[in-house]
């Protein structure tokens, strides 16, 4: 089995993970303090990873240039503007059902090369949009809120999958821009470390605007907050490490698996009973995900 496969398979279980526990926190502080702590306290382990692998390799920080920079920065902002849909999601639905949503990503990708890039699907990639489509309808009306798949949840999830769809193709093309070290962890770890930095930089001015103790909030659960971001940590370095490696598409449909641990994690952690609807429209949307796959 390809190393790239396994790679995302690890991350999508971690990042379930940290997704479990920032659903926990978010009552405590919010959904931009959760939003806030998760980059905030990823930053420190990022720097270290990034610093014990150049110290192991005996070389020098890579050269960043304004490519570098401002691909990442698109990445940022999409990755913050995602992460806090996806938190506002859980308000909405239940926990699986909300990532669902956040996983229309790798359809997104497909729908917009067509259109704007004028790529050619084959026949299964048509049927995997279809499906996945039908199991959203599914998912969208599974509690009878009104105007099924127009919905407001629907709306917020189909954006969330787009800032995530984004946010990924700006770290595969910073972390491309780089130089090569002969290390394959170098590049998408100072991407990471970058993106982290940055991230918690721009969401602490916006706290610190809103002037109502967000800050304060969050540094009083730091035990929590510090699995948060080692897990958020960990989930990202895997899938730059996975960007760099083959295209973000492929690393997408290989994370969809998350879905099966979001499952998972919301019958046996948080006791939820994920309807039959629901438990349909989930399937949906994997098939039709395979099906895109198959047809790539």
């Amino acid at each position: 089995m390809p190393l790239w496969v396994l790679i995302s398979v690890a991350s999508a279980f971690l990042q379930n993970g940290r997704t479990a526990l920032q659903k926990t926190l978010t009552p405590r502080v919010g959904i931009v303090g959760a939003t806030y702590a998760r980059f905030l306290f990823a930053a420190p382990w990022a720097v270290a990873v990034v610093l014990a692998l150049l110290w192991y390799r005996g070389i020098g920080l890579p050269r960043i240039g304004v490519t570098f920079v401002l691909w990442a920065l698109v990445g940022a902002v999409a990755q913050i503007a995602g992460t806090l849909l996806l938190l506002h999601l859980f308000s909405l639905r239940n926990y699986a059902v909300g990532n669902t949503f956040a996983r229309t990503e790798t359809v997104q990708s497909a729908l917009l090369g067509l259109i704007l890039l004028g790529d050619r699907m084959h026949v299964l990639a048509v049927a995997g949009i279809l499906v996945s489509l039908a199991g959203l309808v599914l998912l969208s009306a599974s509690r009878g809120l009104a105007g099924g798949a127009m919905n407001r949840a629907a709306a917020l999830g189909l954006t969330c999958g787009a800032s995530f769809a984004v946010a990924a193709i700006g770290y595969r093309a910073a972390s491309l821009s780089l130089p090569e070290t002969g290390e394959f962890l170098i590049r998408p770890a100072v991407t990471l470390a970058f993106v982290t930095i940055a991230q918690s930089v721009m969401l602490t001015v916006w706290i610190w605007r809103r002037g109502e103790g967000g800050i304060r909030a969050v540094l009083r659960e730091w035990r929590l907050e510090s699995l948060v971001g080692a897990a958020g940590m960990l989930a990202s370095l895997g899938w730059f490490t996975a960007f760099t490696m083959v295209p973000v598409a492929q690393v997408k449909a290989v994370g969809q698996v998350e879905l099966v641990f979001n499952w998972l994690t919301a019958r046996f952690a948080f006791g939820e009973r994920p309807s039959l609807r629901e438990t349909t429209g989930i399937t949906l949307v994997c098939a039709g995900i395979v099906l895109l796959v198959l047809g790539a």
